[in-house]
């Protein structure tokens, strides 16, 4: 029986299982690195460990120091989440090896399923169809898709589609695979251009029964992340369906699976084909706990106590659709984001699986992924309307997010006809203008109101003297208010829109302005009356746009370079992200070398122009 449980992992991960084991009486032991010290995770077990580390981003990769956390605390058994050495066959070795609990498939089976490679050729014997695998020294068709060979989640993926630029893709796959998963093995694949990413939920017991619980659809992804998830897929009918679950099944027995896991697949059309078998639990499982009715957390805590499954899966009941909310800036190439997160809330009747709270810090070192929200409803539209309701009433203050994104995704006609593919998020435009005008004017209204200035009317004139005025920055723009004396309070302002009443609902941390409405949320910054004199940097300096880690220097001082061309790459949040010239010129300093850190704003190099 396991009565107390470390969590080898962080973040809304952690705070799920800990969810679950406070209703079965299950005692909780998280873990955590420095920079996770306050996270929510850590007070809501029921003991903490601290983990040392030579860096915060690797942590929670040492499999001697949970082991050793987990003796420490007392605890019985371990559940690794997923990520990190979730899929590591060595570390469930370990943990066995302590006399502990491990919650999750057995050795075996990680290490048969851990090589992409090797797992295509272990499905195409168990009769699953695969796609055909491609060696990348010998690669000469395209497009084609490299994938790491050791993990998933988008890391160590790149889309080639020319010849000439195999090679540097190539490069970064590896290096990104090697700092994800410690392992640099690549492979690749021909790319299936408007296809569908499918998968199924497994969950097996240690007596044989197999349930294949609904396929979930994942196919709109940025940078191959998924980011909205639903079950089931509305391209899947009852024929397809049958083929998918027998595939599945098949899948799982042939490694003698125990556990929940995700068989996932490609589909075109009525013919799928397997990509690879997720031996943890997914990101993306509340949407078949939704629709199934079931716990999958608790399934797994029982199974690995023998407990056995029913004969026969539960049947499900309605449509969920998940949304990965990301801490990124959509202005600059969604560049994941960190700092502090001063209000998070999410209104409305959703799930809410979250790793911060108000007041949480998201730090550079870990995945900026701060919320799943998720709706189930009886139907598709109607789910989708739940969720896109709920988040453009949330409250997210103090980071920018991708939240205006997935609305707009759920609002989307053709997502709502149900025409997803991988390729979604390239074949239509997003990207909704937000006229920045009366958000501005509602913050102005609201500062004067903590002045006393209670009495303003519900319009405003753009040109008139002898008026307040009021100046604020919308990412990188101006804006600029004038207005007249009428009724606001500090946190509330109505304004007459074209006849129509509507409240902005204002709040303000230090010279951010956080201002949100029924037409969507703008944050602004308060520009001094008399602002400090700016560091003017030299022209062609190219400074870094987040911190991170120097993985590649591509010029040398003194080359010649062109508008566009790549100067070096960060790693940050375990993503590589290219540092690109701004203009033509030449490269006359050089700042940063391999393996370097950066500040957010160092400069890195210098451009003259020609």
């Amino acid at each position: 029986m396991i009565t107390t449980l470390l969590i080898a992992n962080r973040g809304e991960i952690a705070r799920r299982i800990i969810r679950t084991c406070k209703t079965l009486g299950i005692r909780t032991v998280a873990v955590f690195s420095d920079p996770d010290a306050d996270a929510p995770h850590v007070g809501e077990a029921d003991f903490a460990v601290r983990l040392p580390g030579a860096s915060p981003a690797e942590t929670y990769l040492r499999a001697d120091l949970l082991v050793e956390a987990a003796v420490k605390a007392g605890a019985n058994a371990l559940h690794p989440g997923y990520g990190f050495l979730s899929e590591n066959a060595d570390f469930a070795l370990a943990v066995g090896a302590a006399g502990l609990i491990w919650v999750g498939p057995a050795p075996d089976a990680i290490e048969a399923m851990g090589s992409k490679i090797a797992a295509k050729k272990r499905m195409a014997a168990a009769g699953v169809p695969v796609l055909p695998e491609l060696d990348p020294e010998t690669v000469t068709e395209f497009p084609v898709l490299i994938k790491a060979s050791a993990g998933g989640g988008g890391r160590g993926m790149r889309v080639v589609r020319e010849k000439t630029e195999f090679a540097d893709a190539l490069a970064s796959a590896r290096r990104e695979a090697e700092s994800a998963f410690g392992d640099a093995t690549v492979f690749c694949e021909p790319l299936l251009e408007h296809a569908r990413h499918v998968e199924v939920q497994i969950l097996a017991d240690m007596h044989g029964t197999v349930w294949a619980l609904g396929e979930r659809e994942c196919s709109i992804q940025r940078r191959h992340q998924k980011i909205v998830e639903e079950s089931p897929s509305p391209a899947v009918g009852d024929e397809v369906r049958k083929r998918l679950f027998a595939a599945a099944v098949a899948a799982a027995e042939s490694i003698d699976y125990v556990g929940a896991g995700t068989v996932e697949f490609m589909l075109k059309g009525e013919d799928f084909h397997f990509l690879e078998v997720n031996t943890r639990l997914q990101v993306e499982h509340p949407v078949t706990e939704l629709v199934y009715g079931v716990d999958l957390v608790e399934w797994q805590l029982r199974i690995a106590e023998a407990a056995a499954l029913p004969v026969e899966p539960p049947q499900p009941r309605g449509h969920a659709i998940e949304v990965r909310l990301y801490a990124e800036d959509p202005e600059h190439d969604w560049r994941p984001v960190s700092g502090t997160l001063h209000r998070f809330e999410v209104p409305g009747d959703v799930r809410l699986d979250s790793g911060v709270e108000d007041g949480s810090v998201v730090s550079v070192h870990y995945d900026p992924m701060l919320a799943k929200v998720i709706a189930h409803a009886p139907t598709r539209v109607a789910a989708a309307r739940k969720l896109s309701t709920a988040l453009a009433s949330s409250k997210i203050h103090g980071l920018v997010t991708n939240r205006a994104l997935l609305v707009e995704i759920l609002r989307h006609d053709a997502f709502l006809a149900g025409d997803t593919h991988t390729g979604f998020l390239t074949e239509h435009e997003f990207g909704r203008i937000v006229d920045p005008q009366p958000f501005a004017l509602a913050a102005a209204l609201a500062q004067a109101a903590t002045r006393g200035i209670r009495h303003l009317p519900l319009g405003w004139r753009n040109v008139r003297s002898q008026q307040p005025k009021a100046k604020f920055l919308v990412g990188e723009e101006l804006v600029e208010v004038e207005y007249d004396p009428a009724q606001a309070t500090p946190d509330v302002v109505t304004l007459d829109l074209n006849g129509v009443r509507t409240p902005f609902h204002v709040a303000r941390y230090g010279d951010l302005v956080e201002v949100d409405s029924p037409h969507g949320s703008v944050s602004l910054r308060v520009v001094p009356r008399f602002p400090e004199p700016e560091t003017r940097l030299a022209p062609g300096a190219t400074v870094a746009p987040m911190p991170g880690t120097v993985v590649r220097v591509s010029v040398n001082q003194g080359d010649q370079v062109e508008a566009g061309q790549e100067l070096l790459v960060l790693e940050a949040m375990k993503m590589e992200h290219r540092v690109l010239a701004t203009n033509a010129g030449t490269v006359t300093e050089l700042l940063v070398e391999k393996a370097q850190q950066v500040n957010a704003g160092d400069v890195l190099a210098v451009v003259e122009e020609q």
